[in-house]
């Protein structure tokens, strides 16, 4: 599957139309994690704890959205955006990620 931000991919030209797909992913964020980032706040860095989270969310959200264009018959998802949120909770942090897009047939 193709997957790009602008409105077709490189070299190729953008057909038919077959609706706008979406994948989305929460994960909680365990006491560990956010530990050592406020470590991190007060001495500096990166937080490669969180680095990580957001990463494996973006996966699965990508996954989740490539897989519903697939069922579409889709040959490319174009126009992608991925949001970030942070979602605080009574029982604590969660990351959000949204990836929305248009599945596509490609010329």
């Amino acid at each position: 599957m193709i997957v790009v931000t602008t409105d077709a991919p490189p070299g190729r030209e953008a057909g038919e139309s077959l609706g706008v797909v979406a994948g989305e992913a929460i994960l909680g964020v365990n006491i560990f994690r956010d530990l050592f980032a406020g470590l991190r706040d007060i001495i500096g860095g990166r937080s490669g704890g969180y680095q990580k989270a957001l990463r494996e969310a973006r996966d699965h959200a990508m996954q989740d959205m490539e897989a519903e264009a697939a069922a579409l018959g889709a040959d490319a998802i174009v126009g992608v955006d991925i949001d970030y949120e942070a979602i605080d909770t009574q029982k604590g942090a969660m990351l959000m990620v949204s990836c929305n897009g248009t599945a596509v047939k490609l010329r």
